[in-house]
């Protein structure tokens, strides 16, 4: 149970420290935090792990953050700085992948050990961030556009703006995350694992998107009520 307690604890965690960024900080601490979780997700997204009695890949909790990211963005900010949130994570993600792929060109020192470990990380991130970098800026996107056409939609059949956010926001993440979840795994791993690999690393992926989607419901409401006490 050592890495279903970890992985808990890291929903936990990460969703406390969204909301304690957006506090502290306001919509700034939510960029800062965005750029953050694309760099770091893309080096966890190259361990795989078994958890719940399913096999994955480790960085599906903070890819899932930067969705409810843009979503409180959306809600308490507008579209405009939601989309915002999404560019500074496709940034974020080329100048660590540029930056990364140039430390593997320096010819180490007699006395050093640390670039063997570096190669045997980074010489496996190009394909990762090149497939990550394409399919976060197509589903986040989506995940906005289609936040604000449930938006538009709520509104015009019952004339409150405030109401139904748990159906914009899951309505929006949990479609995006099919279009995410797909063109990722096939993306960064076709070829690398077998077919039944491919589909359990797909499968769980997707499960656990559905997990958070829904755990981070009450973590938006918070948020608003940050922004609108």
């Amino acid at each position: 149970m050592t890495n279903e307690l970890l992985l808990t604890g890291s929903v936990i965690f990460i969703f406390s420290m969204t909301l304690a960024a957006y506090r502290l900080f306001g919509k700034a601490g939510l960029y800062c935090l965005s750029a953050i979780a694309t760099v770091l997700a893309n080096i966890e997204v190259l361990l795989l792990i078994d958890a719940f009695g399913m096999e994955q890949t480790l960085g599906n909790v903070l890819f899932a953050v930067t969705f409810l990211i843009t979503d409180i963005l959306s809600e308490c900010e507008g579209k405009k700085e939601a989309n915002r949130a999404v560019w500074i994570g496709i940034f974020s993600s080329l100048f660590f992948l540029l930056l990364s792929q140039s430390w593997l060109l320096y010819l180490p020192a007699g006395g050093d050990q640390v670039m063997p470990s570096l190669k045997g990380v980074f010489s496996n991130t190009p394909r990762m961030l090149v497939a990550s970098l394409t399919v976060y800026a197509i589903s986040q996107l989506v995940d906005v556009w289609l936040y604000h056409k449930w938006w538009a939609l709520t509104e015009k059949k019952c004339g409150d703006r405030k109401r139904f956010l748990w159906l914009r926001n899951n309505g929006s993440t949990l479609i995006s995350q099919i279009v995410n979840t797909f063109l990722f795994t096939l993306f960064a791993f076709y070829g690398t694992y077998d077919a039944a690999t491919l589909f359990s690393i797909f499968l769980s992926s997707y499960v656990i998107f559905i997990f958070t989607s829904l755990l981070d419901t009450p973590v938006l409401y918070l948020a608003r009520k940050i922004r609108h006490p």
